[in-house]
């Protein structure tokens, strides 16, 4: 019996690294009103453009039939499966799953399914997936897997930039008064995820100041932590992303990876939008 990896689209790990390592993935849902799409299914410029035309879009969670679709094919290979999702205060993702676990059970019942809360989304929850995947390909139980993930968990830090408050103010991610400010006097929060939910870490005057806050914030966690892996979040704007990793490259001299955010978390924080997501090596950092 070997342990498999299931996550959410969300997670956007690369399909390179998701396919080396094994990792089954299911896919959230963007509804505009007169089409649907698995988010899988549809790249982002495509997206922007009809979210341009159409206006803000709604996104929904993976149907009970595809969670049990990819268990029922993991479970009658006689193998465990450790399920990573985005976080349950911003999806019904994690809540689906157990439906359709409970239905898996009922067919076998002896099968072996953990279904872990990120608490958080994009690579934050990334991570935690990966490394969960390479303690199954090193040979470890369900049991130690799941507190492999666990741990990384608490040892990971999303933080990103808003180019608007538009989006997060029409997702209900934002109140309206924080929004409107924000908007008129340019200033720029600086965003992470904390207990399962987006906050406000900080407040800057400009983009370009919040970069250099939030570099400055993620060099304060390395420095007392050390740095495990590092990756580059952006959405529709990989120059400004490509010149983010080169300044963390020059200032850790490693390499760092650039990773689009799809249109299920997009569609709520809107194109421009710029972050690191990273975890440490030893340590809490939240």
């Amino acid at each position: 019996m070997t342990v498999q990896i299931l996550t959410d689209s969300t997670s956007y790990i690369n399909k390179e690294i998701r396919e080396k390592l094994r990792i089954n993935l299911v896919s959230l849902v963007v509804n505009f009103e007169d089409e649907n799409f698995r988010e899988v299914d549809i790249d982002n410029e495509t997206f922007y453009r009809k979210m341009k035309i159409k206006g803000i879009p709604k996104s929904s969670q993976p149907s009970v039939d595809e969670f049990y679709d990819v268990m029922h094919k993991v479970v009658e290979k006689g193998d465990s499966l450790l399920c990573i999702f985005m976080s349950s205060e911003m999806s019904g993702t994690f809540s689906t799953a157990h439906v359709a676990k409970d239905m898996i059970i009922e067919e076998f019942k002896d099968a072996q399914i953990e279904i872990l809360d990120s608490r958080s989304n994009s690579m934050q929850l990334g991570y935690a997936a990966i490394v969960a995947a390479r303690a199954a390909m090193e040979g470890m139980e369900l049991s130690q897997v799941k507190k492999v993930a666990e741990d990384n968990i608490k040892r990971s830090r999303f933080l990103f930039i808003p180019d608007t408050l538009e989006y997060l103010k029409k997702g209900g991610r934002i109140g309206g008064a924080s929004a409107l400010i924000g908007n008129l006097l340019k200033i720029i929060p600086i965003l992470t995820v904390e207990n399962g939910k987006t906050t406000m870490l900080t407040k800057v005057r400009t983009k370009p100041k919040a970069i250099v806050v939030m570099v400055e914030k993620m060099l304060q966690d390395i420095a007392e932590f050390g740095l495990g892996e590092i990756a580059v979040h952006h959405i529709n704007c990989f120059d400004e992303a490509r010149k983010l990793a080169c300044t963390i490259m020059d200032k850790l001299n490693i390499e760092v990876g650039i990773c689009d955010i799809g249109p299920v978390i997009g569609l709520h924080v809107g194109p421009g939008a710029i972050g690191v997501v990273y975890y440490t090596k030893s340590n809490r950092i939240i």
